[in-house]
């Protein structure tokens, strides 16, 4: 199940978000709960996070964070809040088992849907190799391949991959 998230789940994306493998990738790895507590709890982070449940409890989240679109000043209006970004996190314990596709559909869905967007973006470190698989899996296109692009909080600079995905390319795959 996806839910809006509340501040009463906290702990429970500490539980997964401070784990090394999951840390390693994310933009923001606070060091300790109350660093995570003031990243997590800002209204503008509950307001575009939603946690996937699992029997009632939080296994992951996905970000959806509505944007305007690039667009010249003379029909800039026109490109208000057309676009998402996208990004998502689940507990290690629980990969493989389809459930982040499944989520990350379902947002897809709903941006597509509900929202009326036309279009989604996500992006990752090309190392990173659940991440673009799983950006693959759900009909996203690559389109940016960059050397070197992405500095890591490792001092190291990496490889970075932006994918993307059409309302109409998604309503050809449904």
């Amino acid at each position: 199940m996806l839910r809006p998230a509340a501040r009463g789940d906290l702990e429970a994306t500490w539980e997964y978000r401070r784990l090394p493998e999951v840390s390693r990738w994310i933009p923001r790895a606070p060091a300790t709960l109350e660093a995570h507590r003031r990243d997590f709890e800002d209204p503008a982070a509950l307001d575009r996070t939603l946690v996937v449940e699992l029997e009632q409890d939080v296994v992951g989240d996905v970000m959806l964070k509505v944007e305007d679109a690039w667009a010249q000043a003379e029909v800039a209006e026109r490109a208000r809040g057309v676009e998402a970004e996208l990004g998502w996190v689940l507990h290690p314990a629980h990969a493989g088992q389809g459930y982040a596709t499944e989520a990350v559909r379902a947002v897809i869905r709903l941006c597509f849907g509900d929202l009326g967007l036309r279009r989604v973006t996500a992006s990752c470190f090309a190392g990173n190799e659940g991440s673009w698989h799983l950006m693959e899996r759900t009909g996203m296109r690559r389109e940016q391949y960059a050397v070197r692009d992405s500095l890591h909080r490792s001092g190291e600079w990496l490889d970075g991959m932006g994918y993307a995905l059409l309302a109409e390319e998604w309503r050809d795959l449904t």
